[in-house]
């Protein structure tokens, strides 16, 4: 975990964790050498609810950290609305600007339309936070990162987990040793596998080489390919955004193991685990399953599945984000995503 000293005439930002986010968010101060800031979330009788800071903002540029996935006891939309509210609570005690960090961004998949009345969510949620005066948002691998920045007409940052996942498999095997090959599950993810592929190649020196699989929705529906080339023999890692039901992914491991993959792996940043996903973990032909640490993967049951995990930390680059905008770090050579 990155540490930073901070000048002593400088003034930091404030940080906020919302309920369902206070580990993630304590890794971010502590990774800045701060405590979070107070606040107080009260639920009402009928199921209202009302979020208010203890601390002084007013003049502070503040940061708000919130991942709006689901969890028992709280829905997207709950935690969506938690965050509008607060955001909207601490510019009337006239913060200086509000930043949102949202590792994972709830209905970012809602962000095109397959028939003429499907609704853009995304871009609905991204005029909500606008409207409660957001001055700028990031968040991290989102499904289609020129969609989401298409979204929002406010600053928008977007890391990615990529590093974090090279770094893993460098460190698991001797990676100058060993043939890989990156599989794109879909030709939408191509983009995020091609850029996993460069920073790999880049730390073992090897070329490594990139496969990316057809795939066709119908009445949603995943139909793939039978096998995947240019894994045969060699270390095959699937990389993707996220794992809701699991089918694409094991659409894909199929894929790896008929064209002949030595073994099989997978680096999704979020791990949803929702319906028979854990089925999908548990595989005899996947080896491994690498998420991040933006939603706690809660729903794996079994100790099996738990085995084959490995969850690593994003929180680094939230630290160095924010570090970034108060200019204690020089500009990355690009954090952000490159549409």
């Amino acid at each position: 975990m990155l540490r930073v000293s901070i000048p002593n005439n400088h003034r930091v930002s404030l940080l906020f964790a919302l309920d369902g986010c206070r580990d993630y968010g304590e890794l971010v101060a502590g990774g800045l050498g701060l405590s979070l800031s107070n606040h107080v979330e009260t639920r009402f009788a009928d199921g209202e609810r009302k979020l208010q800071p203890l601390t002084d903002v007013r003049g502070r540029e503040v940061f708000i950290i919130s991942a709006l996935h689901s969890e028992p006891g709280n829905s997207p939309r709950d935690k969506l609305c938690n965050m509008l509210f607060f955001i909207g609570a601490l510019k009337d005690a006239a913060v200086a600007s509000v930043t949102a960090v949202i590792p994972y961004l709830c209905y970012a998949r809602a962000d095109r339309r397959d028939v003429s009345a499907d609704p853009l969510t995304l871009r609905y949620v991204a005029q909500l936070f606008e409207a409660v005066g957001t001055d700028g948002v990031v968040t991290i691998d989102v499904h289609d990162p020129a969609a989401f920045e298409n979204a929002f007409r406010v600053p928008t940052t977007h890391l990615e987990a990529a590093l974090a996942f090279v770094q893993h498999f460098v460190t698991r095997f001797d990676a100058h040793q060993q043939d890989f090959a990156v599989v794109a599950p879909d030709p939408g993810g191509l983009k995020r596998a091609q850029r996993f592929q460069a920073l790999f190649s880049e730390f073992t020196r090897r070329q490594v080489p990139i496969t990316a699989m057809g795939k066709l929705r119908l009445d949603h529906v995943t139909g793939l390919e039978e096998a995947a080339g240019g894994v045969r023999g060699r270390i095959a890692i699937i990389i993707d955004d996220m794992i809701a039901t699991g089918s694409t992914l094991a659409h894909a491991i199929s894929a790896c193991r008929n064209g002949c993959a030595r073994q099989i792996f997978a680096a999704v940043t979020h791990g949803l685990f929702v319906e028979d996903a854990e089925a999908v973990v548990v595989r005899g032909d996947l080896d491994g399953l690498v998420i991040a640490d933006t939603v706690p993967p809660f729903r794996l049951a079994s100790e099996e599945a738990r085995r084959k995990l490995t969850v690593v930390d994003t929180t680094a680059l939230v630290v160095e984000e924010i570090l970034r905008s108060h200019h204690l770090l020089e500009p990355a050579a690009k954090s952000t995503t490159e549409a």
